[in-house]
């Protein structure tokens, strides 16, 4: 898929520079410092970015007032996946084909950037130089903390951990994996209804966004079983070594498949009315199809 690869570097070039910007206004010398640039500029595809942008697209929504909230949910994500990597969680030494953040920086200097990063997001939306109404700001706030907190990733790590070789059913995975990967997924595409002021929308877009990142997750699931490591840039088949429960495990791999293809048809049912979607919709195509 050349184009979305395409527009992804765009969208990620763009957001990567107003990062850029807005650290170097902080800048300093110190380990920590370091490590919160490593952490985020760590070459990932930004597919979060592109759900911002693919979406705001529907509502012509202007750059200025999205890049920001893009470059907010980065530092979530990021945020997350330096505190996922630790050896107190999923034990993980590479990310991205490089040293995660602990192994570059050690332990205390990466939980120190996670949580750097996860607070930096929130100073980036209320900065008074982020030019939306205060009545957006903290909405988009709400909905940005709800996701990352125990109701959202958090929550979603504390039971992908807790409930390793325990016997689980669909829901407990499902609901586990929205929480993990669905919930900031879905504050990337509701966030476009909030700055619209689509207040109609905002649950469908959400419920759509969740949707996109059950199948991000499940497809992780399966890269993880059947992909190439020099590909993916980290080990492979570490659900099993790890006793992660997946969907695939679970329900088998055609179940699994028939319910990603169920997901895509409501996704695109939920989108059926709107204009200017093809965006959103091929990103969703290249979730499912991508390699790594």
């Amino acid at each position: 898929m050349p184009d979305i690869q395409q527009d992804l570097k765009v969208i990620a070039e763009k957001v990567n520079t107003y990062l850029k910007c807005y650290l170097q206004k902080q800048s300093s010398d110190s380990k920590l410092y370091e490590a919160v640039n490593y952490g985020l500029f760590s070459g990932g595809k930004m597919i979060r970015s592109y759900l911002v942008h693919s979406a705001c697209k529907i509502f012509d929504v202007q750059e200025k007032e999205y890049i920001p909230i893009a470059a907010a949910v980065e530092c979530i994500h990021s945020y997350s996946l330096i505190h996922d990597d630790l050896p107190a969680m999923d034990n993980d030494d590479f990310r991205r084909g490089k040293k995660s953040t602990h192994k570059a920086y050690g332990e205390f200097t990466a939980i120190l950037a996670g949580n750097s990063l996860l607070t930096l997001a929130f100073e980036i939306i209320s900065n008074p130089n982020f030019y939306i109404s205060n009545e957006k700001k903290i909405k988009i706030i709400h909905a940005l903390s709800s996701c990352a907190g125990h109701l959202g990733i958090a929550g979603g790590q504390f039971y992908d951990l807790s409930l390793k070789n325990e016997k689980v059913n669909k829901d407990n995975i499902i609901g586990m994996q929205n929480k993990k990967t669905g919930a900031l997924m879905g504050f990337c595409v509701e966030t476009s209804a909030i700055l619209a002021d689509k207040k109609d929308l905002e649950e469908k877009f959400k419920s759509t966004g969740v949707k996109l990142g059950l199948l991000f997750q499940i497809t992780d699931d399966f890269l993880d079983k059947y992909g190439n490591a020099d590909i993916l840039g980290k080990p492979v088949q570490q659900d099993v070594v790890k006793g992660k429960n997946t969907l695939i495990d679970y329900l088998g791999e055609e179940e699994t498949k028939k319910l990603m293809k169920k997901l895509q048809i409501e996704i695109e049912q939920n989108l059926k009315s709107l204009p200017k979607t093809n965006s959103l919709l091929n990103c969703m195509n290249f979730i499912i199809d991508r390699k790594n």
